[in-house]
């Protein structure tokens, strides 16, 4: 059996980390979480740069990705990982709470696998992320090259 692969976070609300975490673990996955805070930093971390350049393992199973972050937001993430070849058939789960029409139609124009949004109640939320979690880490198979 293959090593668990890992599920990157991009969220800069510490409060919104916190909870998709917990609920990720919550679901019994087994799978390494590793939290990003902003676009700049999930980029890194996604081309092995920064910080993150003697990074070994492999590329995440999904990225669960926020939309309003500093430095580079979701969708600026989004575009540059749908434009290079090695990344862009990586999973990526939009979890915000934009509900703009502009945002909604950005993501899936920009190739987005899903796009959740935060609901206001704690367990929905809690229980959307352990479905997603479930589904793209568990589940989901992406194709070789």
């Amino acid at each position: 059996m293959s090593k668990l692969r890992t599920i990157l976070l991009a969220e800069d609300s510490p409060a919104d980390a916190e909870m998709a975490i917990d609920a990720l673990r919550d679901a019994h996955l087994a799978n390494p979480i590793v939290h990003v805070e902003d676009g700049v930093e999930a980029l890194d971390y996604l081309m092995r740069t920064g910080r993150f350049a003697d990074r070994t393992d492999e590329d995440p199973a999904v990225l669960l990705l926020d939309i309003k972050m500093p430095r580079m937001d979701g969708l600026e993430v989004l575009q540059k990982l749908r434009a290079d070849e090695n990344l862009r058939r990586l999973p990526v789960v939009i979890l915000s709470s934009s509900r703009e029409e502009s945002d909604l139609a950005r993501s899936w124009d920009l190739g987005v696998n899903a796009y959740v949004v935060k609901p206001v109640d704690v367990d929905q939320f809690f229980d959307a992320v352990k479905a997603l979690g479930k589904f793209w880490a568990v589940f989901n198979e992406i194709p070789e090259d």
